[in-house]
């Protein structure tokens, strides 16, 4: 999980929220193209390019707009920019696909106290990675059984999600010279960082724990 600092909402959004009035209110069941998209693209463009909970690469014609806090028991956030954010797996009407996680999968879950948030500044801490592609709680902070409950809760250790981490790590390990300290802090830092496209490369906080490991 990677951190998502949250920018300004698209100013036809706040316009779109500003023109209530006695006859019509803004809500989630009349929030429609264009102020939708923009939204969606402005929260896709903020995160990087990759998903809210487990990293993929997503555009917009493969995630949704997530609510972090769901809207069905956060009603007064349902139209709050600060709680929305951007999941893999597209936004359907029908049964999302198989296997289903991240968004789809938490659903209207939401625990104050057992849920990792993208939002923190802090939530890569919470999370451990290992080279066959789990997601592990790191029993070395306080909030370890948040992070567990959180994995549990969004599936982030399905065997695809597992397999596409593997690929990942392997792709960067392959022929790298672990020994070389300067050559892992440099591909640490470029991952830290995102493409002039403005992207992310997807697991890139997965593969930092990685390089990290062996940058002691």
């Amino acid at each position: 999980m990677k951190y998502i600092q949250k920018s300004q909402p698209p100013q036809d959004f706040i316009d779109w929220k500003n023109s209530a009035n006695k006859d019509w209110q803004p809500s989630w069941g009349n929030f429609q193209k264009p102020e939708k998209t923009l939204v969606h693209k402005s929260l896709l463009q903020e995160q990087g390019f990759i998903c809210c909970y487990c990293g993929r690469r997503i555009i917009l014609a493969d995630s949704h707009i997530e609510h972090f806090r769901p809207r069905n028991k956060y009603p007064d956030l349902q139209l709050d920019y600060g709680n929305l954010i951007a999941s893999c797996e597209i936004d359907t009407d029908e049964p999302p696909p198989i296997p289903v996680h991240c968004g789809h999968r938490k659903g209207a879950w939401h625990e104050e106290n057992l849920t990792v948030s993208p939002l923190e500044s802090n939530c890569a801490n919470f999370f451990r990675y290992t080279e066959d592609g789990q997601i592990i709680a790191n029993k070395e902070i306080d909030k370890k059984e948040a992070a567990k409950t959180t994995i549990e809760k969004l599936d982030l250790n399905i065997h695809k999600l597992r397999k596409m981490r593997k690929a990942a790590i392997e792709g960067i390990l392959d022929g790298l010279d672990l020994t070389d300290s300067q050559t892992v802090q440099k591909l640490i830092q470029g991952f830290s960082k995102p493409d002039l496209d403005g992207g992310y490369e997807e697991f890139c906080q997965v593969i930092i724990y990685i390089l990290k490991q062996y940058s002691r």
